[in-house]
């Protein structure tokens, strides 16, 4: 008796690719569930002003970042101009000619 129907075998590894694999099926199981409960915030009465508020303050939220990330770059230029300036006033100090005081009459 000869069986026609394919036979499949699967083999279970406990190799890295097996375990991205779980990975992945949870992480896309979580952003599904994340999608689908931002779907249903959205039904709710009030629930469109409040996604709306969310997505208001991420924006503020990535412009501050912006300015803050700026920030580092103007401090070491301020450090740059104060040992400039600090120089300056050094080489100036010695130039100074002090004139004698007369006394007082």
């Amino acid at each position: 008796m000869t069986n026609d129907m394919p036979t499949t075998t699967t083999k279970t590894s406990a190799s890295s690719s097996g375990a991205k694999l779980g990975e992945k099926d949870i992480l896309t199981r979580l952003a599904d569930a994340g999608e689908d409960a931002l779907h249903r915030l959205s039904e709710l009465p009030g629930g469109q002003r409040a996604l709306t508020a969310v997505n208001d303050l991420r924006a503020r939220v990535d412009d501050l970042t912006k300015k803050v990330r700026g920030i580092d770059a103007l401090e070491v230029r301020v450090t740059k101009l104060e040992k400039e300036v600090a120089a300056m006033k050094k080489a100036k100090a010695p130039a100074r000619a002090t004139t004698p005081r007369k006394p007082a009459a």
